[in-house]
């Protein structure tokens, strides 16, 4: 029997790579005859980075950066096996895991490092980039990254706006000439699996703000922040990013990727799923088997196990989902294609942080 072991990683606990390797001994203790093969997966979040670069035979580079608050620190991007495409994720440099719980404020952290890592990969040769979007500990529209990559964006006073989704209504105008000129040459795909637009009652502010430490009236400030950004964008760049659907991931930062680097935006376990040709080795499965540290209703969402479970629905290949704990609404992935779901836990179990 073939089995394709493809988990995404269990946040806090184990990396894909690991969590593959003991889903595989233990299928082996169960039925040694079993050919497994272990394929780690991400879907553009946290731990992105690490899959794509241990699957494809990639290098790991690092780069000094700001963090979301302005401090220095060394983050960590990468160039696949083919030399040619750099993949960097956000969280590395304007993580929310970056910030202690009192730094957390989305009024004044800033994309900035980002940008920084972009320009990191632009000085590396790289013209072909993997946007990892997920786990940031922003809302600024995406300002900073713009910023750090040479694009103005000033007050009446003609003066560089500060840090923060507070800063955005401050904008006047948007300036591009000093803008990277090497960024018209290069290709940039965004891997997320947020579909919520910019603004509103389901944008970046008001669905994420509170996680990143906004209070309600901070998510107020901040969603007129964005849309006073976006109506600058509209009036400048002649593209409305107000109510595009994904155009809120990462704080808003997908919606300045579409205006200004004309970044298309793919399902993150997609992207991650064609890189490692995961199709081609389901198609001769018997089994699949899959998981992450919680499984919900929200993994019927785009996250890692509905991703690949729809492709082995797709060749008729039966798939069994493994999790750190099962919550409620997991009968949406029956629909998937899941087979089956089930907890790696036996009893209950305190988290013993590291």
């Amino acid at each position: 029997m073939k089995v394709i072991v493809a988990p995404d990683s269990f946040k806090g606990s184990l990396s894909a790579q690991e969590v593959g390797n003991a889903m595989k001994e233990g299928i082996l203790l169960a039925q040694p005859q079993s050919q497994v093969k272990v394929i780690p997966m991400a879907d553009g979040g946290e731990g992105t980075l690490q899959c794509l670069i241990e699957v494809t035979g990639g290098k790991f580079f690092y780069a000094t950066v700001k963090n979301p608050r302005g401090k220095e620190i060394q983050a960590a991007y990468g160039v696949l096996g083919d030399g040619i495409t750099c993949v960097i994720e956000l969280a590395q440099s304007s993580g929310l895991y970056l910030l202690d719980e009192k730094e957390r404020n989305p009024l004044y952290t800033t994309t900035f490092g980002f940008g920084q890592l972009i320009k990191a990969g632009l000085d590396r040769g790289c013209r072909r980039f993997i946007l990892g979007l997920g786990g940031s500990a922003t809302n600024d529209g995406g300002a900073g990254m713009l910023q750090a990559l040479g694009f103005g964006l000033l007050d009446k006073e003609k003066q560089p706006i500060h840090d923060g989704g507070a800063e955005l209504e401050r904008i006047v105008e948007i300036t591009t000439e000093h803008g990277d000129p090497r960024l018209a040459e290069s290709n940039f795909i965004m891997a997320c699996d947020v579909d919520n637009p910019l603004i509103g009652p389901v944008g970046a502010s008001a669905i994420f703000g509170p996680q990143k430490g906004a209070t309600p009236d901070m998510v107020h400030q901040l969603d007129h922040g964005l849309q006073h950004f976006a109506n600058v964008i509209a009036q400048q760049m002649g593209i409305a990013i107000h109510h595009l659907p994904g155009s809120g991931a990462a704080g808003g930062v997908a919606g300045a990727l579409l205006a200004f680097l004309d970044a298309p935006q793919r399902s993150g376990v997609q992207v991650v799923m064609e890189l490692t040709k995961l199709e081609q080795e389901i198609s001769q499965a018997d089994l699949v088997i899959t998981g992450e540290g919680q499984v919900d209703g929200q993994t019927a969402h785009g996250k890692t196990p509905c991703g690949v479970a729809q492709m082995a629905q797709k060749y008729g290949v039966p798939t069994i989902v493994l999790a750190g704990s099962v919550g409620q609404g997991i009968e949406k992935l029956y629909d998937h294609g899941v087979t089956a779901v089930f907890s790696i836990l036996n009893q209950p179990f305190p988290f013993l942080k590291p």
